[in-house]
């Protein structure tokens, strides 16, 4: 009789993993929307914004040239915020293909994610770009500026019957989702989430557990890959790494709005405990970001059913 291995014996090479046969179709339309990730990564660093611009047309509301150049200056900005916003629905429908292999009848979670790795690596790259994405607009008080002074000016525009004079970059109803995207402080972890939620409220067919049971093991595979020094050493990039706690950090945060219960309560999944001890071994630097996200971004941390001992080793000094 062949012994099962244990979740401890499962090395994910993330850094060479490529699709078999079975997975090449989906791999290659993921492959689409996360060359898109990267290059929406690199302009929202770029963003600057507008601020000093709507400033000084604010505080000289009778200077036309002022309110011109104001205006000017943040259109583009605003066709910028529309481009990230239509590209969080590619990632809402990708990620429900990803899940709908990933989370199959046919093989265990370990199995999957043993067996599917070039999947299991775009899964995490996902992850990755999320929490990249949400901590660059969170720490971007100007992307919500800009688009709070666009949808003000126009108002004020059609109210002077002046809109006719401007090219209407988005319409009303377009303007209204854009602006609750942006309202959310993590705008991608909650399409993440919510593409998730429907994923399993769709597939009736699949228990719910076969979705929450793929993402604790994805985050344990990473603990265990992180806390081994034999996974470390085969790792060829310093970079790995700390991919691989993004990544566990990512499961925990989208488990914990999935699970009805989260990812904190006693009978998680998660090893909660063990990841959190995983990140506070690193250096500090490198992964007070990882500890803030598990902090602040999370549904049920400060749950009664959290124990006492994870809040504390949670709490900032």
């Amino acid at each position: 009789m062949k012994l099962q291995k244990t979740q401890k014996d499962v090395f994910v090479d993330f850094e060479n993993a490529q699709p078999t046969e079975a997975e090449r179709t989906v791999y290659d339309k993921v492959k689409i929307v996360l060359e898109k990730s990267q290059t929406i990564l690199k302009d929202i660093q770029q963003y600057t914004g507008a601020t000093e611009a709507i400033r000084q047309a604010i505080s000289n509301p009778k200077s036309d040239d002022l309110q011109d150049k104001a205006w000017q200056s943040v259109c583009p900005l605003v066709g910028k915020l529309k481009n990230y916003y239509e590209f969080s629905n590619e990632v809402d429908g990708i990620v429900q293909e990803l899940l709908q292999v990933l989370c199959s009848n046919d093989l265990s979670p370990r199995e999957h994610l043993e067996q599917q790795q070039a999947l299991f690596r775009q899964f995490a790259d996902i992850l990755d770009f999320v929490l990249r994405f949400d901590d660059l607009k969170m720490t971007n008080p100007s992307i919500q500026n800009d688009f709070s002074y666009y949808r003000r000016t126009l108002s004020r525009m059609k109210l002077a019957n002046e809109e006719h004079i401007v090219e209407n970059i988005v319409s009303n109803e377009m303007a209204n989702r854009i602006a609750l995207f942006y309202a959310n402080s993590t705008p991608m972890l909650k399409v993440l989430s919510e593409a998730t939620t429907k994923f399993v409220s769709t597939h009736k067919d699949l228990p719910v557990e076969n979705t929450t049971d793929c993402l604790s093991t994805m985050a344990d595979i990473c603990k265990v890959m992180i806390e081994s020094p034999e996974f470390t050493s085969r790792f060829q990039s310093v970079e790995t790494k700390l991919f691989c706690l993004r990544v566990m950090v990512g499961v925990i945060i989208l488990y914990d709005y999935v699970h009805p219960v989260g990812a904190f309560a006693k009978g998680s999944s998660i090893d909660i405990k063990g990841s959190i001890k995983v990140l506070k071994d690193q250096e500090q630097r490198r992964v007070e970001g990882l500890l803030n996200a598990l902090r602040y971004t999370t549904l049920h941390l400060n749950d009664e059913s959290t124990p006492k001992t994870i809040k504390s080793m949670l709490a900032t000094n």
